[in-house]
């Protein structure tokens, strides 16, 4: 394990191409990590140890845990798997018509939910025995190839090519609750809802995050607002990053993001600030998550290819701790009234 203080710990063993996702579990420090290296891999992050992989049948685009030794898996192959590492086996949960881009695990709806580039969302139930044709719920139709997924307690927003946002109940998928179109005038890169339900985050393709709500009340959307990130200016030229990930806090609600340029920066959203960035990582920031209790940042560097095929760094795992400091909201300072 290398240790650079500035930018955590780097994982021995990371996959030997492209981080499409990391995760932490919501129950330990076990870390899922999927990759073009067509690997699902889980870490122990404390003790920097694999515990285990499976190699599937293309590039893994997405991950998520159901408990701390299983999940499952989006992958290239258009089919979606459940993964058990103590078991050592994998079950495949269903297919798409198109690579499979995004996966959730709804712990409210006991439910598996992906989106593919065949422009679906699909549900599944993971209890059922193995078969598409026992474990699917519902196929949804979207507008667009399926970017981003997002869940909190009974929302799904699901982002599309297009700039389509649809938000959905899962305990009715028949229609979406709320069509809307991205605020940001470009492609998206990232959707995370935030942890007290009330709306998400999203981010593009051109530098920007924007920040929404679900409620429509004129009050509720007046808060609404995106901002400007992940830029730097060279020679009077403003150089613009995608931003690649979004990871709230667990416990402040605060929110980190990533970007192409190499840097993660630590959001106050609700009093619009920056409360932290940390020093730049060896390339392009694919993925972040935060442990269950926030005490723990994990930071895949892995090139995204937004400058096509050139040499870069090899992908690399990091695991910071992560201080008060850095995520805590300050408090508003108020002048003092005058005597």
């Amino acid at each position: 394990m290398t240790l650079v203080p500035s930018i955590g710990r780097e994982l021995s063993n990371p996959p030997s191409d492209g981080i499409s996702n990391l995760r932490f579990s919501n129950s330990s420090d076990h870390l899922l990590v999927s990759s073009w290296d067509k690997s699902v891999r889980l870490y122990d992050a404390n003790a920097d140890s694999m515990r285990g992989e499976f190699k599937h049948g293309g590039a893994v685009l997405d991950c998520c845990f159901h408990d701390e030794s299983s999940g499952f898996s989006a992958c290239a192959d258009h089919k979606v798997r459940r993964i058990d590492f103590n078991a050592g086996k994998e079950d495949i949960l269903g297919m798409h018509d198109e690579p499979v881009r995004c996966v959730e695990y709804s712990y409210a709806a006991g439910q598996v939910i992906t989106g593919s580039w065949d422009r679906t969302i699909k549900c599944w139930d993971p209890r059922a025995a193995s078969g598409p044709e026992r474990s699917q719920i519902g196929t949804y139709k979207q507008p667009e190839r399926v970017n981003s997924l997002s869940l909190v307690g009974n929302h799904l927003v699901v982002a599309t090519a297009g700039r389509h946002v649809n938000i959905y109940d899962l305990r009715n998928m028949a229609q979406p609750e709320q069509r809307r179109e991205s605020s940001l005038k470009y492609q998206t890169r990232c959707v995370r809802c935030y942890p007290n339900g009330t709306g998400y985050a999203l981010s593009s393709v051109e530098g920007r995050v924007s920040m929404e709500f679900f409620d429509l009340s004129e009050a509720a959307q007046a808060k609404k607002y995106a901002f400007k990130c992940h830029r730097k200016s060279e020679d009077g030229r403003d150089i613009v990053y995608p931003v690649n990930a979004i990871a709230f806090h667990p416990i402040y609600g605060t929110f980190a993001t990533g970007g192409c340029d190499g840097f993660v920066n630590v959001w106050d959203g609700n009093n619009k600030k920056r409360l932290y960035q940390y020093s730049k990582y060896p390339t392009s920031i694919a993925a972040l998550s935060f442990s269950r209790d926030g005490g723990l940042l994990a930071v895949a560097s892995s090139y995204t290819f937004e400058e096509g095929d050139k040499p870069h760094e090899p992908d690399a795992i990091f695991v910071r701790n992560v201080n008060e400091i850095e995520v805590k909201p300050k408090p508003k300072v108020y002048p003092n009234p005058p005597a």
